[in-house]
């Protein structure tokens, strides 16, 4: 996306990937590694692979994003397996706001979580933004945090964190292509932002099993 924006005549992305753990053999298969990156961490062979490939210079942090490792930026994507792991995001997000001047504010958040089938992807701001008067739509300055809108069902939802051994096992918990199908719909929403200027659909809920995408509308 990056790069079909640059042809576009966009800056493109400048990304940091934040990410503490390390490659292993359950994660083949289900995501693009490689035996000989078993091990490894998976920020640095993610971003490194990616800037071989297009010549970017993005960042991998491996760390957890917290307080002390976090960076401003104007879009945040999480995906992460717990509840208190996004919650913890959203303290994070929630200081960040606090920290930042009008010029370098700290926009949108896009939260990714899913089960075995099911899945969801969720669109928030981070602060106030301000939108431009329309005679054809109804703008929205604020969407809430989805630990605000639904944090009960995360809690009430949250996922067995224990690491898989396998591969077979990995995929008991989630679905072969769940992962990649709910990247595929935010990266389209994350497009529609960035080309139209603006997005009717906030976000969606998928369910692999049957083959539907439901789109979440605007509050």
């Amino acid at each position: 996306m990056s790069h079909s924006l640059n042809a576009l005549g966009h800056a493109g992305f400048q990304v940091s990937l934040w990410d503490d753990n390390i490659v292993t053999e359950a994660n083949m298969g289900r995501q693009l590694f490689a035996e000989c990156e078993v091990g490894l961490s998976k920020a640095a062979v993610l971003i490194t692979r990616t800037n071989r490939f297009f010549g970017t210079s993005w960042k991998s942090v491996e760390k957890t994003f917290t307080p002390d490792t976090a960076q401003r930026a104007a879009i945040y994507i999480s995906c992460v397996d717990t509840a208190a792991a996004r919650f913890a995001i959203a303290e994070v997000l929630e200081q960040i706001k606090v920290r930042s001047s009008h010029s370098d504010m700290p926009r949108y958040w896009m939260d990714f979580g899913n089960s075995k089938n099911t899945g969801q992807l969720i669109l928030s701001t981070i602060e106030y933004i301000k939108q431009p008067l329309s005679n054809v739509f109804q703008t929205i300055d604020r969407l809430p945090f989805v630990t605000e809108e639904y944090g009960e069902l995360i809690r009430i939802s949250d996922t067995d964190e224990t690491p898989s051994c396998s591969l077979a096992e990995a995929l008991e918990k989630q679905d072969l292509f769940i992962n990649g199908t709910l990247a595929q719909l935010g990266c389209s929403l994350l497009w529609q932002m960035l080309r139209q200027g603006f997005v009717i659909y906030r976000g969606t809920f998928l369910n692999l099993s049957d083959l539907r995408a439901a789109p979440m509308p605007m509050p």
